[in-house]
Order: C-alpha cells, then structure tokens, then sequence
C-alpha cells in the first residue's frame, strides 16, 4: 500500500506540470490570436516600420520599469548572445515582417501562413533540445498544420492569392519559431516574463533607432482605434502574452506545448471577422473544429521529457 501511495504521489504532479503549461500555453495564444486583426487595424493610419519598431519600444520601456522595480538579477555570460537570438526572432523579426506584410494583405491571408508556427517551433525544439516526440505527435502536428492551413485558406477566399507578403510572413515564421524556442529555454533559467523583458531591453537601442527614422515625417496622423490597436500590439502582444506563452513553454514539454498554437488561425479568423467584418462561412467553421481536434490530438500525446529541469520563476 505504502508503495501505491508513493508511486500516486510522485505521478500526480507531473499530470499537474502538464496541464499547467498547456493551460498558460493557451492563455499566451489567446492573447496573440489579436495581434495580426490589429496590425491590420493599425496599418490602417501607421507606417508599418513605425508599428513593427514602435511597439517592441513601449514594451521595452515597461519592461525596463518591471525589471527596476522587481530588482532582477542581470543575465550572464552566454544568457545574453541567447537572448539576442531572442530579441531578433520575436521582437524585431516577427513584429516588423508581419507588420510590413500586413500593409498589403488580410488578416486572415497572413492566419494561412502563420497556420504553419506550431510544426515549425516543434521542429526547432527538437533541433536545440533533447526532445524526441513519437510519430503519433508528428502525425497530429502535421495534420494540424494541413487543417490550419486549409481552414485559413477557405475563410479567406482561396490559396491562389500568395504573393510576396507571404514571403514576409513565411520568414515571420522562421523567426518566431526561433525566438520561441530559445526563449522558452531561457525561461527556465530567467523566468518567463524576465526572459521577454531583457529581450525587450536589449533590442530596445536598435528599435528605438528604427522608430526615429520611421518619424522623420512627424508623428503618424492615425484614428483613436488604430492609436488602442497599436496599444494592445505593444502592452500585451510584445510583452504581457510572452508572460504566459515562455511559462507555458519552460514547464512543457515545448514541443506539445507549441501545438496550441494550432487554435490560434480558428482564433484570428473570428477576430477579424467580429473587427473587420471579414466572412465566415460554415464551411469555415466545420474547418475550425478541425483544427482544434488535431490540436487536441497533438498535446494529449505521451511525449518523452526534455532531461533539461524546469527552473522557471514565473
């Protein structure tokens, strides 16, 4: 009896960590299902350098006012070229491809392209760590991808309309893939929120550059709902949803974490349908359940466990 205990003992918190990340996981991609509805909106009285670099500064300096006043220990040695690699995928990479993408093209076209981020940062996170998921996940992973991909495509009228914005978005994807990976294990060396906030310091110099230029012309002419588009882009899409999204990904497996991303399309579809007045069809909706039942399929895999520990202080 004293064996069953031990042994329900030790197995109860590991459900437990798994659930957790997948929850916190979730919480961040809600939080990003707004982010291309309202680059889209703000493109609408903004240059897209101004959005893309703009933004990454108002959450540098909030990062900064939480890093001070929590008084954080500074990153060492080898933390800090990580954290470059960092900054350069989801703060200057993916912000400012997708803005410039978004100046030419829907929201719901660029969901088409960024459909395909989960399979992309579970293929980095077995790249740079030891996880080794079973061909059950790759096989849901991989129809999720095809879902997403076709589900986008039908709510927004069709591949047939890929031109040079989905070469944006398709680097967009390769970036954030990156940034998430090394982010999420840096998370559980600096925590979470900490690891965004030093990214968005350290890239801050070369941000705040990019914005100065992007206002050789003065300040840009928008409408009060572009300006709150732009306030949540940079609040909560460059900074507050890494909160969740790096928890989510230190506690893991990243790997299965990364494929509740997949809801993200089905999420941003219905955003710029109720923001844009974008159709959604039935169709679409059948496409959307899809979806989220190969995203479920792929996060209730039994993945083998990164022997990295989780020391995230999120």
């Amino acid at each position: 009896m004293r064996n069953n205990n031990s042994a329900t003992a030790v197995a109860a918190p590991v459900i437990s960590r798994t659930s957790a990340g997948l929850w916190w996981g979730a919480l961040g991609v809600l939080a990003f299902s707004f982010t291309m509805p309202l680059t889209r909106v703000a493109v609408g009285g903004m240059s897209p350098l101004f959005i893309g670099a703009g933004r990454a500064v108002i959450a540098a300096i909030l990062a900064a006012a939480a890093l001070a006043v929590t008084g954080q220990r500074r990153p060492v040695g080898r933390q800090w070229l990580r954290l470059a690699v960092v900054a350069a995928g989801v703060v200057a990479g993916f912000g400012m491809l997708t803005s410039f993408a978004l100046a030419h093209t829907s929201a719901g076209h660029a969901a088409v392209v960024i459909a395909l981020l989960p399979a992309a940062t579970a293929a980095t996170t077995v790249i740079r760590t030891r996880e080794r998921p079973p061909a059950a996940f790759w096989t849901a992973a991989g129809a999720g991808a095809v879902a997403a991909i076709a589900f986008a495509a039908l709510g927004n009228g069709g591949l047939g309309s890929f031109g040079w914005p989905d070469l944006l978005l398709f680097a967009a994807v390769a970036a954030a893939a990156v940034g998430y990976t090394e982010g999420g294990l840096l998370s559980r060396e600096l925590g979470s929120w900490q690891t965004i906030s030093w990214a968005l310091v350290l890239g801050s110099p070369a941000m705040t550059a990019a914005t100065a230029f992007s206002l050789t012309d003065g300040l840009p002419d928008a409408t009060p709902v572009e300006w709150a588009a732009f306030g949540y882009l940079s609040a909560v899409s460059m900074f507050l949803g890494f909160f969740a999204w790096y928890r989510g990904l230190a506690i893991g497996p990243m790997a299965q974490v990364s494929q509740t991303q997949l809801v993200q399309p089905v999420l941003t579809i219905a955003w710029a349908a109720l923001l844009l007045h974008e159709s959604v069809t039935v169709t679409t909706a059948l496409g959307g359940l899809a979806v989220m039942a190969c995203a479920a399929l792929a996060v209730r895999t039994r993945l083998r466990p990164s022997p990295v520990r989780d020391r995230s202080r999120a």
